[in-house]
């Protein structure tokens, strides 16, 4: 063999190294993030999610491949988003919120589905039962539709007068029925004459509020919802602007200028929902691993907003406030 041709031979052996031995490496295992919410207002969350993860052993762009999808608050651009998911060689689902859940059990009944949502994933039809779900959708679900009822205490333990309350849900959420029946179930207990008001879109909520000053409205619950959260700054400017005492779903509506937050750690719920992905992609079984329920719940309460509404706290309920913003 002529030296030029073993050169050449040597340098196209080469070159063609490093393609093979990249080609040898081990494919990361893909976990596609389906969200209602949109992604500018949930970095935090993500990094929750992302921390239990790394409990697991699981270090993004290290040992997993993460592919985000957000809704935008738009329930319809959630069945395109899970369908494109379920088109990739993914190893997890994590569907987040209610409303993605559902889309997410519809697209697939194969590959394995790790949900956070805030109600009942047996009465959603999205397991068999709490310690054994049975299919391949497992989870973490918060006391969101459960202290719907204590927004109601809590409101009239502020409003001890008031006697009319109304409560916002998102009709289109499968969560509004069982909300609607603890709410109403909740009223009659405290002797209250309730008002159901629905909002499906941002460019409701004027409406929403001229209704419940009709109706004679002296509080208002805000239901637990993607699109609530996302617009809590809107809906927390309406409440002061009409002078109704507002009590919200997560503590973001009381940073936004909200009177009263009453729910689960959200960050704590996307940490476990981080780490029921990590157990997936060691090998468990969806089937077999037992739902777990966020049980933490934060009360928070804005002195500045009580100030302007002209509402008088109790320090009962200030002494059982985890938070206070002054």
């Amino acid at each position: 063999m002529r030296r030029r041709e073993f050169v050449t031979l040597l340098g196209g052996a080469a070159a063609a190294w490093p393609l093979a031995a990249y080609a040898q490496q081990p494919t990361l295992p893909v976990i596609g993030f389906l969200s209602t919410r949109w992604a500018a207002e949930s970095a935090e969350l993500v990094i929750a999610f992302e921390r239990g993860l790394e409990e697991t052993g699981h270090v993004k762009g290290r040992d997993v491949t993460i592919v985000y999808k957000w809704a935008d608050n738009q329930y319809d651009r959630l069945r395109p988003l899970v369908d494109d998911l379920v088109r990739q060689q993914l190893a997890v689902i994590v569907a987040i919120t209610t409303p993605a859940a559902l889309v997410a059990k519809a697209a697939t009944s194969t590959i394995p589905v790790v949900f956070e949502i805030a109600g009942d994933p047996i009465e959603l039809g999205l397991a068999a039962s709490l310690s054994r779900p049975g299919g391949n959708l497992t989870g973490v679900t918060q006391l969101g539709v459960e202290v719907q009822a204590k927004h109601l205490e809590l409101l009239h333990e502020v409003l001890p007068t008031a006697n009319v309350i109304g409560a916002l849900l998102n009709p289109a959420n499968a969560l509004a029925k069982s909300t609607t029946n603890h709410l109403e179930m909740a009223a009659r207990a405290l002797g209250l004459e309730l008002h159901i008001l629905h909002a499906s879109s941002d460019r409701e909520f004027d409406a929403v509020f001229e209704t419940a000053v009709k109706l004679h409205v002296q509080g208002l619950v805000i239901g637990v919802d993607p699109l609530f959260a996302s617009r809590r700054a809107e809906l927390a400017a309406l409440a002061l602007r009409h002078g109704l005492p507002t009590i919200g779903s997560f503590r973001e509506f009381v940073d936004a200028g909200g009177l009263m937050s009453y729910s689960g750690n959200l960050n704590d719920a996307y940490r476990l929902a981080g780490i029921f992905a990590g157990k997936v992609l060691k090998g468990a079984r969806p089937a077999d691993l037992p739902i777990q329920q966020s049980a933490a719940v934060e009360l928070l309460i804005n002195l500045k907003t009580a100030k302007r509404l002209g509402v008088t706290v109790p320090p009962a309920l200030l002494a059982r406030a985890d938070d206070v913003i002054e």
